[in-house]
């Protein structure tokens, strides 16, 4: 490491020299963090990773299960229906007559009927870190009793199926290191006495901001650090769509946002099934591989909370095939 003095030509004195203060330490040491029971993994700086909850003692309640068979309505567009989006379509065209509107016979109507799945698995993960804040008579509470477990820390779940963040001190952990290795217990660090004014504070050194010495960042000049273990929860909602557009050539990605008619919701306590004898069987398919996939993928990392799946009918976008007696087929 290169030293250097500096020399500060001051008006109407002499030149002082003084040398910058030594660089220390820039954290605490980890062997000053004590060994909690049931926290042996916890580090500083939060890199210990999602902590998985335990196995409950007794089975969750399971979701009733549905009827293989349900009958299932699908909403069907009417024939008025069907005149009155012709008639939008026939006035949008600059040339188009609206003698078919008024004079034709709608003789068939074919619906391209546009499905959106939805799953939504609301899952709590959690992990702790040690962390230390200066000690300015704080509560210590370490060894007072067994700290209670990652997972038994009371913490309040907000609004259900919206994200959001909480960290916590975990009880019974906090203790206070009355010797900061940081400044060896001073709270000056290296004992960083400035040679421009020999430690009297007096021509407003900056190095010091006039008191002689400078202060330990680490524990603001307290001499004392209170170290704990900290509990990070996050709570996250994993959205997915799938959409069974059936050819309709409409875009797939624009369908997700499109509100329609609700024809099935089911919300559980962490697990739901997937739907049975929907008519479309590509979306069958896809909810009870979304659901496995869900369930293997986020109790990984956390606790699913609970699960809501909906099915719904884009009708707003949907598209339907008329057939007009003596007229070509329309699409609209």
């Amino acid at each position: 490491m290169r030293q250097f003095m500096v020399r500060v030509k001051r008006r109407g004195r002499g030149t002082a020299m003084y040398a910058p203060p030594a660089p220390g330490p820039t954290a605490p040491p980890t062997n000053m963090y004590d060994v909690m029971p049931g926290y042996e993994g916890t580090v500083a700086g939060g890199e210990g990773g999602f902590l998985l909850p335990p196995s409950p003692e007794y089975p969750p309640p399971m979701p009733e299960q549905r009827p293989a068979q349900q009958d299932w309505t699908i909403p069907a567009i009417s024939e008025d229906a069907a005149r009155e989006a012709l008639r939008s379509y026939v006035s949008s065209k600059c040339c188009y007559s609206d003698a078919p509107v008024k004079e034709g016979v709608i003789t068939n109507i074919e619906p391209f009927n546009t499905y959106r799945y939805r799953l939504e698995t609301f899952v709590e993960s959690r992990s702790t870190e040690w962390a230390e804040q200066p000690y300015t008579g704080q509560q210590v509470d370490a060894n007072l009793q067994h700290p209670p477990g990652p997972w038994d820390v009371q913490v309040q779940v907000p609004s259900m199926f919206q994200d959001g963040k909480h960290q916590v001190k975990v009880p019974y952990t906090s203790s206070v290191k009355k010797l900061c290795q940081m400044c060896n217990g001073t709270g000056f660090n290296n004992g960083s006495q400035c040679l421009s004014c020999n430690g009297r504070g007096r021509d407003r050194c900056f190095h010091c901001s006039g008191t002689g010495t400078s202060s330990c960042s680490t524990c603001n000049g307290k001499g004392q650090l209170l170290v704990y273990i900290n509990l990070k929860v996050k709570w996250k909602n994993n959205l997915e769509d799938y959409v069974a557009n059936q050819l309709s050539g409409l875009d797939a990605e624009k369908l997700k946002t499109v509100s329609g008619r609700e024809l099935f919701r089911d919300v559980q306590y962490m697990v739901v099934y997937p739907v049975m004898g929907f008519p479309d069987p590509a979306l069958a398919q896809a909810a009870e591989r979304m659901v496995r996939d869900h369930q293997s993928r986020f109790t990984q990392t956390g606790r699913v909370l609970q699960q809501v799946t909906d099915i719904s009918d884009s009708h707003k976008s949907s598209q339907i095939l008329v057939h007009l007696k003596g007229s070509p087929k329309l699409d609209l």
